[in-house]
């Protein structure tokens, strides 16, 4: 018979974002192999069809489309308790965030079924970085742990992510490192390109608190002798609104906000900038992750500019993805000024790189490989 295998997430395709292109390859792998997949995530912003093997609920979202927050996570994750209970399944898949584990984690106790955790990064960690009161870290490192320990497998997107997991308790040899990585048939060199009439930079993706992106616009500012150079956001985040009041105040009209953009569409956008822009603040816990935007630049050929420390800056640095600079706005600028002048001969070699070493293909196969080595003899 082949097995049944359960996926909870709250993003999915057609909704955009790493997770989704993530999962998405999960399932194709799975699926690949034989196996029967049920997805149980929302119902999108703009409604959506029926289709085969996906369960969606409605839930609530915040004025940005977004399930965020713990009302609209709880929106989700209550009924998807009751879902599950009543679903036949061989293994369950649960994806972040950890009050999803949760849920998993008790309804697979009651169900007597085992779970895989997929680690795309670490919550407590983000919470710690975002400033919270130890009340809220304290509960959450409890919820994340929870999901954690009783995983029988913890998929981890990273070495680092790994790195994270001992302090909630989890025994090595049940975290498998899988890797992440983009469509490299979407993000290519090949393709159109956004030519707007000026040269400009681009931020695609998530806008956190974590991430600091007003580093650029500060470094914007600073390109006193290039004033038609735009910088263009194109995504959504906690971030956003500080982000645009912060481009109106010291960069008037140089910063365009385009909201979330199909995968096709920040391609075409990533091809006609003078370079993707990155960054991590440092010394918030947070410098192990390897944002997706990376590879999606690298993939389409155009260089990176990452401002912040941690493995981020070793793997741009090392692998000719771009430069990496610390985290100051003069040091970004200084970059800024490099690849505007054209100073970049590594398109094919970063290319390459991603297609041998972050092929989201690659990943859903390697995930899919530690789903199924969960079932039950």
């Amino acid at each position: 018979m082949n097995p049944r295998i359960v996926l909870a997430t709250r993003l999915f395709p057609p909704e955009v974002g790493a997770a989704a292109f993530r999962l998405k390859a999960l399932v194709t792998a799975l699926q690949s192999t034989g196996a029967s997949v049920t997805v149980m995530t929302t119902v999108p912003p703009n409604g959506g069809r029926s289709e085969r093997g996906i369960s969606r609920w409605p839930v609530l979202r915040d004025r940005g489309g977004n399930v965020r927050g713990y009302v609209q996570y709880l929106s989700f994750d209550l009924p998807l308790f009751f879902r599950l209970i009543l679903s036949r399944a061989d293994v369950i898949v649960s994806e972040p965030p950890p009050t999803t584990g949760l849920i998993v984690a008790v309804s697979s106790w009651v169900r007597r079924r085992p779970y895989v955790y997929y680690a795309a990064d670490v919550w407590t960690d983000a919470v710690i970085a975002m400033g919270a009161s130890a009340p809220v870290v304290s509960v959450m490192r409890w919820i994340e742990g929870v999901a954690l320990r009783n995983a029988s497998h913890v998929l981890a997107i990273s070495d680092g992510v790994a790195d994270q997991l001992p302090q909630f308790g989890v025994s090595p040899d049940r975290v498998i490192v899988v890797g992440n990585g983009i469509d490299t048939e979407v993000f290519s060199p090949n393709g159109p390109r956004v030519l707007p009439g000026h040269p400009y930079f681009v931020y695609t993706g998530t806008m956190s608190e974590w991430q600091g992106a007003e580093v650029f616009i500060e470094a914007l500012k600073l390109l006193e002798d290039d004033t038609d150079v735009r910088l263009y956001f194109l995504g959504q985040g906690a971030s956003e609104t500080k982000l645009r009041e912060l481009a109106e105040e010291v960069v008037p009209g140089r910063v365009i906000f385009g909201g979330v953009k199909s995968p096709e569409e920040t391609a075409s956008w990533i091809r006609g900038a003078a370079a993707a822009l990155v960054s991590i603040v440092p010394g918030k816990g947070y410098d192990f992750a390897k944002p997706t935007k990376i590879y999606a630049a690298a993939a389409c050929g155009t260089p990176v500019i990452y401002a912040g420390a941690g493995e981020c800056a070793t793997m741009v640095a090392d692998n000719h993805l771009g430069e990496s600079v610390d985290y100051e706005p003069s040091l970004v600028a200084e970059a800024m000024r490099r690849f505007l002048a054209g100073q970049d001969g590594n398109s094919e070699s970063r290319i390459d790189w991603v297609r041998r070493n972050a092929s989201l293909r690659t990943a859903g196969e390697r995930a899919a490989a530690a789903v199924l080595a969960a079932q039950p003899a």
